[in-house]
């Protein structure tokens, strides 16, 4: 699998005058995907490179929304995000360099999206974004994966990335039986849909091995 620094410079080699690339990060949930779009990020700034982290999670459906479509008990997945929403941000940020253009974020706090909250200067050259259902077969997914330049599988031993999740449950206020429950009934469900789709990415990368652990 790719070390660290073959991966910046595999973005790097992509970059060409007057287009945005566009890298995503895919894989299941716990297997931290974050933390790798955030160190991509920070890895490119550190050359030179004007990049930005622009989450899919900001298209989650809103509470309201989920309450009205009776699927707030399963929020997470797939059908719970604004698929074609994600699709038209991705597409208007590759098209569209004049100007910024404001991004939704996702506050893990109140477990809500942020609409406008995540700036992407007309200078920016390298967007990341990460999320569950970038490689999905299912209407929009296929557009949204070929939006991208490339898209890569985030991957970790399943034992610690089921305990890395476990622990985020709990850090985000569900007690320990919650968090168990949550990952049985939610995530699991949703983590075998995902998987089952890494064929599709351009790359697998060990998340332990970059030596950014969540």
């Amino acid at each position: 699998m790719p070390q660290a620094l073959s991966l910046v410079d595999r973005v790097i080699d992509l970059i060409v005058p007057e287009r945005r690339i566009l890298i995503g990060i895919a894989g299941a949930p716990g297997a931290g995907k974050t933390t790798v779009a955030e160190w991509l990020v920070s890895a490119l700034m550190q050359r030179g490179i004007s990049a930005v982290h622009v989450p899919m999670d900001g298209f989650h459906l809103a509470d309201a929304a989920l309450d009205a479509l009776g699927r707030r008990e399963r929020k997470g997945a797939i059908d719970t995000f604004d698929g074609f929403g994600y699709l038209n941000l991705l597409r208007r940020l590759r098209a569209d360099l004049s100007a910024p253009i404001y991004a939704p974020s996702f506050e893990r706090d109140i477990e809500q999206p942020i609409a406008g909250s995540i700036a992407v200067e007309s200078s920016a050259q390298v967007i990341v974004s990460e999320g569950n259902y970038l490689l999905a077969q299912v209407d929009p997914w296929p557009d949204v994966r070929a939006a991208f330049d490339e898209v890569w599988f985030a991957d970790v031993e399943q034992a610690v990335r089921l305990e890395r999740l476990h622990a985020r449950h709990v850090r985000f206020g569900k007690s320990s039986a919650e968090a168990t429950a949550w990952i049985d009934l939610v995530d699991e469900p949703n983590a075998r849909e995902i998987l089952a789709a890494r064929e599709f990415a351009d790359l697998t990368i060990d998340v332990d091995a970059l030596g950014v652990n969540p």
